[in-house]
């Protein structure tokens, strides 16, 4: 891949704004369990902040950047957040400063090389890189089925190229550090039929859909589910999938077993 952003989603970012979904807190809490110090973390391709906002609780400061000028602008703003206009590949951090590093659902887009360059550059001795996404929904078998085909068949071919390791679970991705394990976690939302064709509506498949073809796919899609769906709210499931890892490789340990800051006792 090249340096190029890939811009996806500028021209959607209040619906990706409005209709994305957060991250699980559990998930989260074990991503900020990993950190050896909480000074300071970077949401990178932070879109509008959906995982930095929770993150943000747990530490002194934060960072989050994005390419687009639009998500910057639509994303809720938080007291100890810095939104900053960047390239995931050049953050402009200060370097050896970061503790944390996340990247929700955004990983594929990068260069792997450039942006693991600047993530071994602005993170401390002991910086943790965590990627991590969402695989798609498990609502029922007939709607699941119904969505598998709207997925791969009717806006299966606007998906870029990238998508394949969403699909793979980040298994394919480059990923040259020393791995920690990571726990398996899942997010359960009531949705009704109207919040789950929203949230579609930011899948950037559709929205190269609608650019090419002038019509929403999601007109027939909607027309297919309203004898299954009925009224009322579903439980809509998502699992999780992320890789984590000492961008510096595996950290010196303490006494207790813990990875070793620079100024920690032993």
């Amino acid at each position: 891949m090249t340096s190029d952003f890939k811009d996806h989603f500028s021209d959607a970012a209040k619906d990706y704004a409005d209709n994305r979904p957060r991250y699980p807190k559990p998930f989260l809490e074990y991503i900020v369990s990993l950190a050896v110090k909480r000074e300071l973390a970077w949401d990178c391709a932070t879109g509008n902040g959906q995982a930095a906002l929770d993150l943000a609780d747990y530490f002194n400061r934060m960072i989050a950047t994005d390419a687009s000028e639009q998500q910057i602008s639509n994303a809720t703003r938080h007291e100890k957040i810095e939104y900053r206009i960047a390239k995931a590949e050049s953050s402009g951090l200060d370097n050896s400063s970061v503790d944390l590093i996340t990247v929700a659902t955004a990983v594929h887009w990068f260069d792997f090389e450039k942006f693991y360059e600047e993530a071994r550059r602005v993170g401390k001795r002991e910086c943790v890189l965590v990627v991590f996404g969402y695989d798609l929904y498990s609502i029922s078998s007939e709607i699941d089925a119904i969505i598998r085909t709207f997925y791969e068949k009717t806006v299966g071919p606007f998906w870029p190229v990238e998508r394949r390791f969403i699909e793979d679970r980040y298994t394919t991705i480059p990923f040259p550090f020393k791995e920690i394990g990571v726990l398996n976690f899942v997010r359960r939302d009531e949705w009704n039929l109207e919040q789950l064709l929203s949230h579609l509506g930011t899948w950037s498949s559709v929205i190269k859909y609608k650019e090419v073809k002038k019509e929403d796919p999601l007109i027939l899609l909607r027309q297919s589910l309203i004898p299954i769906w009925k009224a009322g709210s579903r439980t809509v499931v998502r699992p999780l999938f992320s890789r984590a890892g000492w961008i510096h490789g595996y950290p010196e340990m303490n006494k207790k077993g813990n990875p070793k800051a620079a100024d920690q006792e032993t």
